[in-house]
């Protein structure tokens, strides 16, 4: 027998789950149909963000107007954050934090791993959130207390395995100096772990840790629309996410990993240093 998702009603007074929910996988399905059909052949950069290598696309501006413009027509009183640009203040209580392209090198070279990110935030803790990943055909959801789904399966993290059979992803950052840590930091860990992916989409690499695809996943210099979603699904998936030992995960640190997992990474990336230069 097939699991359904539960119904998602919020406390009185506050909009019900299910119908943020809604909204988030309908803006999110719409900005991942016009990112797969709608790339032009010569898609180019439009404008680069912390350094030359890290791009914007004419397509990651699209695709965040229409969102804004789905969650403005539907939930007019919410805030937003958005990664290229789009910022209002809201007077419901909600926030939407927006990634309109998890991935954007990746989509720029034609690469198959990318997603659209968005999540429902309220008093700044994601209680909604969603990964569309079109390229896969794969929906991922979630709402806090409910579980992790992707379509109508519901999603648990892998039984963790010992550390030195952890399938571990990380990604790197753009600004020169930083990588160059972020590398010393994967030199050290590789010997320890089964061995290191890195898809090129934060949002990917959260969701594929709830489904159990991944052991693991930690990366430095996240930006809550990177996250937001992600972790909620990660977590919602049975998954334990954190950012230096005892901290939530933040811009300096995010990491996610099964129970057993968790513990021991963490423990080595504290050791490692790799919040810093």
């Amino acid at each position: 027998m097939t699991d359904q998702p539960p119904p998602t009603h919020g406390p009185v007074g506050e909009p019900p789950l299910e119908e943020l929910l809604s909204v988030a996988l309908e803006a999110a399905r719409r900005a991942g149909a016009l990112l797969r059909d709608g790339r032009p052949a010569d898609l180019g950069v439009a404008a680069t963000k912390s350094s030359p290598i890290d791009v914007v696309t004419e397509m990651d501006i699209a695709a965040e107007r229409l969102i804004t413009d789905h969650l403005a027509e539907h939930r007019p009183h919410d805030g937003l954050l958005g990664e290229e640009g789009g910022a209002a203040e809201g007077t419901s209580g909600i926030r939407w934090v927006v990634d309109p392209l998890d991935g954007t090198v990746n989509y720029l070279y034609g690469l198959p791993t990318w997603a659209v990110s968005i999540a429902a935030e309220r008093d700044g803790e994601a209680i909604v959130g969603v990964v569309e990943v079109p390229m896969r055909g794969e929906t991922f959801q979630a709402v806090r207390g409910r579980g992790a789904w992707l379509g109508e399966r519901r999603l648990r993290c892998r039984s963790a395995p010992q550390l030195d059979r952890a399938l571990v992803s990380t990604g790197f950052n753009y600004v020169t100096t930083v990588r160059a840590h972020q590398a010393e930091v994967a030199h050290r860990l590789l010997p320890l772990v089964r061995d290191i992916r890195r898809s090129g989409s934060a949002a990917v690499d959260l969701a594929d840790v709830a489904a159990g695809r991944l052991d693991g996943y930690y990366e430095r210099g996240l930006r809550p629309w990177d996250r937001a979603a992600g972790a909620l699904i990660a977590r919602e998936a049975g998954a334990l996410t954190g950012g230096r030992p005892g901290g939530r995960e933040d811009d300096d640190l995010t990491v996610a990993a099964p129970p057993g997992v968790f513990e021991p990474l963490q423990a080595l990336l504290e050791d490692f240093g790799a919040w810093h230069d």
